[in-house]
């Protein structure tokens, strides 16, 4: 639903960020301040405290969050992922788009203005410091249009300084997610000539954030993140989104004593002056709005000043605005919402029943038994180990039942490095006189470093010395 007149539509004909020459229009969005802005500012600061602490924090002596895609090796909240656990990593991903789709139908993109890193670095951080450094939207204005000088090319040299350094330290963050902490600590220390990839890495990375925060700005999200352009098909008439209440703004005009038909809206184009992103937020929802909250606190502000009731541009659904109807959960959301409840449910199985080992003891298709002398025979078994921890392990087997008999490994000892599978062979020698029957249980008990595993009942297959001497 359009919330303004159709003469109003204008907007859809063109970019706010690009002129009519098709070239980029530069946005100096005017400085945010109030309840929102204020609340955003403790929660990008909590998110920033937990961005940059995860990686150096450890749980039982591993990373709290480790992302290492390279060599496929995942820690999340202490706890290893490997390439053995892959169905859980495509589980959790389907479950994460459908926990985006279901947010995202009903708060908006509430995500993208409160804890997407990219509005988190460029609003809280580098538009703070650009603020600090250059001024308010005005003087950033009037410092590009001057001629060059001492005091704009000390102004300009330490804003891209400290740009640069500041991206430096977010591509070693971003780093330290990837290949730990620990070898990060490693790359920095030592001489550049024995980490030449990681430095590389770290300057192209640096280079990548540079560029993005220093110029291609609020591009990134009209242009680049297909999170706006799927708002069509995400969100309904029910889903929270800023909004501007047209039918208590319109008709807008400026304020004058003898105009008393006129609506709330006094198009002071504040909200435009604000926003981030450079769009008209009276013209309804579009791809380019973050739900950033600064044309709230602006409107906000001067709606107090006016004496009139706030909110005239507010968190709210297109229903609620033209129908004036309360949040209701369609068949959409609780279809979501249940989908995701089942995902969730079965992920949480499989962590909870996951092991840090897996282990597999059969009979080798095809094969019969051994006789290995007089007085033995034997079955061969495949054996199948899987190590999903970061640690080397040696793997010991011990014949628990029956008690005579003995475990021969076939090929190199059982030593399992850390995220490792292993196939191997062995043999299990009983003596003939003991067995009673043609189908004989077995258990055995598999230990990694002394550590008991698990014990696994398998069977053994070789006929009765009896039967053999009757036939």
């Amino acid at each position: 639903m359009n919330l303004v007149p159709e003469t109003e539509n204008n907007f859809r004909d063109n970019l706010a960020t690009v002129s009519e020459e098709g070239k980029r229009k530069w946005i100096y969005p005017k400085k945010p301040k109030g309840k929102f802005h204020s609340a955003r500012l403790i929660f990008s600061a909590i998110l920033l405290i937990i961005l940059f602490a995860a990686p150096f924090l450890k749980v039982n002596g591993k990373p709290l969050i480790m992302l290492n895609i390279l060599e496929r090796n995942f820690i999340l909240f202490g706890v290893p992922f490997g390439p053995q656990d892959f169905y859980i990593f495509v589980l959790g991903f389907i479950g994460m788009i459908i926990f985006i789709v279901l947010f995202t139908a009903v708060f908006g993109r509430v995500f993208c203005g409160w804890a997407c890193p990219q509005t988190v670095f460029m609003e809280m951080v580098f538009r703070k410091i650009e603020y600090f450094i250059e001024g308010n939207s005005f003087a950033q204005k009037k410092l590009k249009n001057e001629e060059w000088n001492a005091s704009k090319l000390f102004k300009k040299s330490t804003k891209h300084f400290i740009f640069y350094s500041l991206s430096f330290i977010i591509a070693n963050i971003f780093l330290a997610y990837i290949i730990g902490s620990e070898k990060l600590l490693h790359i920095i220390s030592e001489p550049p000539s024995q980490h030449l990839e990681g430095l590389i890495a770290i300057i192209i990375f640096s280079g990548i954030f540079y560029f993005v925060f220093t110029f291609f700005r609020e591009q990134a999200c009209t242009i680049v993140c297909p999170y706006g352009r799927l708002q069509s098909v995400l969100l309904d008439q029910n889903s929270l989104i800023i909004a501007y209440d047209n039918f208590r703004g319109e008709p807008r005009g400026k304020l004058r004593k003898d105009e008393l038909e006129k609506g709330d809206c006094i198009d002071c184009h504040l909200c435009v002056d604000v926003c981030p992103t450079g769009i008209d937020i009276r013209n309804g929802l579009q791809l380019e709005c973050v739900n950033c909250t600064a044309c709230i606190d602006e409107c906000n502000a001067v709606m107090t000043k006016l004496g009139r009731p706030e909110n005239l541009i507010k968190y709210s659904s297109l229903n609620s605005i033209s129908k004036n109807e309360k949040f209701k959960f369609t068949p959409r959301i609780v279809g979501y919402s249940i989908l995701l409840l089942i995902i969730i449910s079965v992920l949480t199985y499989l962590l909870a029943t996951r092991a840090e080992y897996s282990v597999e003891i059969l009979r080798t298709p095809g094969t019969l038994y051994q006789v290995q002398d007089e007085k033995n025979v034997s079955n061969i078994y495949d054996l199948n180990l899987v190590n999903k921890t970061f640690e080397d392990v040696n793997i010991t087997l011990r014949l628990d039942k029956p008690d005579e008999g003995q475990i021969k490994i076939i090929g190199k000892p059982l030593k399992l490095k850390a995220q490792e599978k292993m196939d191997s062979k062995m043999l299990v020698i009983l003596e003939h006189d003991e067995l009673k029957k043609v189908n004989t249980e077995i258990k055995i008990s598999v230990f990694a470093n002394d550590k008991m595993l698990k014990q696994i009942k398998t069977n053994f297959m070789a006929p009765p010395k009896s039967m053999m001497e009757e036939d």
